[in-house]
Formats: C-alpha cells, sequence, structure tokens
C-alpha cells in the first residue's frame, strides 16, 4: 500500500506537453520542469520561510481583489483566500520545492506557488489536486498578476517580514552590551589606538561603544527599510499593465497593505519599478555596513580575551568548546569567529547582488533570484550570528580586575591625565623614565615634587582618567621650556 502510494501519479499538461507528476504532491507540471532544469542550488525555497508567506500574501491580496472588482468568481477567490491562508499560517511549505537560484526571473517560484495554493484550494473544495478543469493556477489564481510584479513584490513583502526579527535580535544584542557596559562601568583599562597604548578609560565605555554601534545600525536598517515599500503589483509583464482592471492595483495594494501590515505603496512608474531592483542593492548594501560592524566588535572581543597567559586578557569569553586535538586545555573564541565569517558571506552577497541589480536590462531584471537569495541569505545568518554571539558569548563575558588593574597602573598613557599640571615636557621625560625603569608613573609624579600623593590620586581616579567626571576649574598655565621634570612645578588643588 505504501509503495503504490509513492508509485501513483496523475498526469499533467502545459504547451510543451505532459509530464506525470507524483498523485500526492501540491505542485504541478512546471514546478517539474523548474526541478529538472535548475539543480544547481539544492535548497528550495522553503528554507527562507518569509519568501514563502510573501508569495502566500500576494495571491491571497490578489484573489481578495480579484474578487472586489469582479474580475473572479467569488467561489474561486475563496477558496485562493483560504488556501494562501493556510500557507501563511506555516502550512504546505514543504511543497514549495524549486530551487533558490532559477533561470526565468523567478517564474519558476511563481508557479510553484500557483501550483500548490491551487491544489490546496481544490481540496478544499473536495476536488483532486489538478482538477484545473475547476480552478486553474494560471486563469484564476494567477489572475491579473504576472511573474514580473508577483515576485519582486513578494520578495519585499518576505524581507520585510523578515528585517522585523532581525532588528528584535540586534535591539537584543544591543541591550546585552549596555548591561555589560553598566556591570563594566567603574573597571579602569588602557586604551589602544594603532595597537599602542593610548590613554585609560573604563571597560564599561568600551562596550558601550559597542551598544551605541549596533544601535546605530538599527537605525540605518529601518531607515532603509522603506525602499523595500514600493511595489509594483498591477504593472503586470513589464509595468503597462495589460491583462488587469483598472482598479485591481488600487484594490491589491489595500488588500496587501491589510494582510502583511506592512506600509505598502505602490511605484508612481510601474515601467521603472518593474525593470528596476536598486532598492536591493541599498537594502543589501546596510545589511552589509551592520555585518562588517559587528565583524570589528567581535575581532575587538577576540583581541581583548586573547591569551590567557601571553595576550591582552583584560576580558574572558565563556569557553564554550575544546579548542584543539593537540594542544590540552587550549580554548578558542569559536563564537566571536563564527561571526567573523558570516560578515565575510554577507559581503560577498552585498557584491552579488550588486552585480545582478547591475546586469537587468531593457523592462526586467532577469536575475531577481540570485538577488532574493542573497539577501535573505544574509538576514537569515545574521539574525543567526546576532543571536549566538549574545547568547553563548557577550552574556557570558566577565572581567579579568587583576590584569586589568596591574596593566593601568604600569601604564605611562595615565600621565597623559597630568599634563595640564606638570606640563608636555615634564610628563614625555617621566613617561620615558617609566618605560625604561618599568616603575610606576603616579610613584614618579610624587617623587619628582611635581604634584602631592592626594592630587595624583584625584587626577588619576577612574571617574577623571576615564572622562566621566570632567575639570570644570581653570587650569594654570605650566611653563613650557622647561625639559626636564622642574619639582617647584606643580598645580594646586583643583
Amino acid at each position: 500500500m505504501a509503495l503504490d502510494a509513492l508509485t501513483r501519479t496523475r498526469t499533467e499538461t502545459d504547451s510543451l506537453g505532459s509530464l506525470e507528476i507524483p498523485a500526492d504532491a501540491y505542485w504541478g507540471i512546471h514546478t517539474a520542469r523548474a526541478l529538472e532544469n535548475f539543480p544547481i542550488s539544492k535548497r528550495p525555497i522553503s528554507v527562507y520561510k518569509d519568501l514563502v508567506r510573501g508569495l502566500a500574501m500576494v495571491k491571497q491580496a490578489s484573489a481578495r481583489a480579484n474578487r472586489e472588482i469582479g474580475a473572479l468568481d467569488p467561489r474561486k477567490a475563496d477558496l485562493i483566500d483560504q488556501a494562501s491562508q493556510l500557507v501563511i499560517d506555516g502550512q504546505f511549505h514543504d511543497q514549495f520545492v524549486v530551487g533558490v537560484i532559477q533561470g526565468g526571473a523567478g517564474t519558476s517560484t511563481n508557479m510553484n506557488a500557483n501550483e500548490v495554493i491551487t491544489n490546496i484550494a481544490l481540496e478544499l473544495a473536495g476536488r483532486e489536486k489538478g482538477d484545473y478543469a475547476f480552478l486553474s493556477p494560471i486563469d484564476d489564481t494567477n489572475r491579473s498578476q504576472s511573474t514580473n510584479d508577483v515576485y519582486p513584490t513578494a520578495i519585499k513583502v518576505g524581507l520585510g517580514l523578515d528585517l522585523l526579527t532581525l532588528l528584535e535580535e540586534l535591539d537584543l544584542l544591543r541591550r546585552a552590551f549596555l548591561t555589560k557596559a553598566v556591570e563594566f562601568h567603574d573597571v579602569l583599562k588602557v586604551g589602544r589606538t594603532q595597537l599602542q597604548d593610548a590613554v585609560p578609560m573604563t571597560l564599561g565605555q568600551e562596550f558601550h561603544g559597542f551598544a551605541t554601534t549596533l544601535g546605530e545600525d538599527y537605525s540605518r536598517l529601518k531607515e532603509n527599510a522603506y525602499l523595500l515599500c514600493e511595489i509594483n503589483m498591477g504593472a503586470t509583464a513589464i509595468g503597462t499593465g495589460i491583462t488587469t482592471h483598472p482598479d485591481y492595483g488600487t484594490a491589491v495594494l489595500r488588500h496587501l497593505r491589510e494582510i502583511s501590515g506592512l506600509d505598502l505603496d505602490t511605484a508612481t512608474d510601474l515601467v521603472e519599478s518593474t525593470s528596476d531592483t536598486g532598492a536591493f542593492m541599498s537594502f543589501s548594501s546596510s545589511l552589509k555596513r551592520n555585518a562588517v560592524k559587528m565583524s570589528k566588535i567581535c575581532n575587538d572581543l577576540r583581541l581583548l580575551s586573547s591569551g590567557p597567559q601571553a595576550g591582552f586578557g583584560e576580558i574572558n569569553l565563556p569557553a564554550r568548546q575544546a579548542g584543539s586535538s593537540i594542544m590540552p586545555g587550549k580554548v578558542n573564541p569559536v563564537i566571536p569567529e563564527v561571526v567573523n565569517q558570516v560578515a565575510f558571506a554577507v559581503v560577498g552577497a552585498d557584491m552579488t547582488v550588486t552585480m545582478a541589480v547591475e546586469a537587468g536590462q531593457l523592462q526586467l531584471n532577469a536575475f531577481e533570484p540570485v538577488i532574493a537569495h542573497s539577501i535573505f541569505q544574509s538576514i537569515t545568518w545574521m539574525r543567526r550570528a546576532m543571536h549566538t554571539l549574545r547568547v553563548n558569548c557577550v552574556e557570558g563575558i566577565t572581567a579579568n580586575h587583576e590584569r586589568l588593574g596591574a596593566m593601568v597602573g604600569a601604564s605611562v598613557g595615565v600621565i597623559t591625565a597630568l599634563t595640564p599640571f606638570i606640563g608636555y615636557a615634564a610628563a614625555a621625560a617621566l613617561a620615558k623614565t617609566a618605560l625604561l625603569t618599568g616603575r610606576n608613573v603616579a610613584d614618579l609624579v610624587v617623587e619628582a615634587g611635581l604634584m602631592s600623593r592626594e592630587d595624583v590620586i584625584k587626577q588619576l581616579s577612574p571617574a577623571r582618567l576615564s572622562g566621566l567626571e570632567t575639570i570644570t576649574a581653570a587650569i594654570p598655565v605650566v611653563p613650557r621650556s622647561t625639559q626636564e621634570p622642574d619639582p617647584g612645578v606643580w598645580a594646586p588643588e583643583i
């Protein structure tokens, strides 16, 4: 019985001839031909659930619009509407089987959606799959539509939905860094420029900077999202609206806005919007920006945690797995490393999108499938990378207080905070002495009689060194002609 179910087929026919389709498949002959023609990625479009949902939303909106304007029998429109809703709710996604990379400007994807939704509707009506005389994938489910307006619109709707979940993860990651900024707010450390010791700061300031960077990217992504809101439904083949009712465009926009919850609008020039895919390039670029900046943060985390004995060793990342098959006890920063690699992939995907946008010709861009795949993959991988970075790394970071304190104490960079009181020349001379002898800068300043111990302690407090507490009183002018420390020059108490 099971074997019979596997071997049973139904015959479907298109303009090229007939094919046997598995009896249980909701897809049909157009999908079958795509499976034969494009065995490229071996990744079905169903890996991007929001693209599938976007397709179903477009079909549902079209069915409602066609019913409203009298272009489709109400009973047929209602069946398509119900079938589309099942797909929107997450059912039948395994039937969206065409590859993410395909020729034909997305026609195979559009037909896969038409066939699946039609056969679901046929079952709802008590009919057999493939009974297209009763309900047709092309004449009914695709009524008033073309791949050339359905496909780009579905991509934009899907990306709009996907972006919402990406932004949620991005904000959670930002908040995780903020939490650490609060935890480390008074932990002094040595800042670095060009990988050389600079002036002191707090570890909290460093982590707050990470949070601010991610917050800026949150804003940029939201700003670029508006580019996805311009759709071309009603354009049909090339933007002239051939085969559509004059009221269809307005009606389908209203219904699609309601169904998707997105602030969509119809392009003012449908010919231009059907051929131009620049919006995808701009949106992809904003994803690249976020990925690159997140990768930079991960580079910093790897540097700050390097060691544990011969590196910076300022922070400790959670140990996630053994780091070597030969070196016992070695633990690697695997979470930041995987985020780095995601960023590399996103940068490459953005280049792919750029070249595909450039390659469009005349009234249509035939390369939207690779554009869609590249952007959806970038969003998917970035969302997952943000999650693992937050949960498996950032939330468990601890500060190596003892090492941080020792490095600040031995750093000549702290003398920068004393230059308003002892002068640059004296500070430079003492810095040189500290480097040569390895002695504490504060001790050298006091021994030279340039400042009292009390004043040095005050000026080298965490709040002063990190700039959290500013000097508001007038700073006395210090003679700049002195090349060596002058025991008689010191700053009055502030």
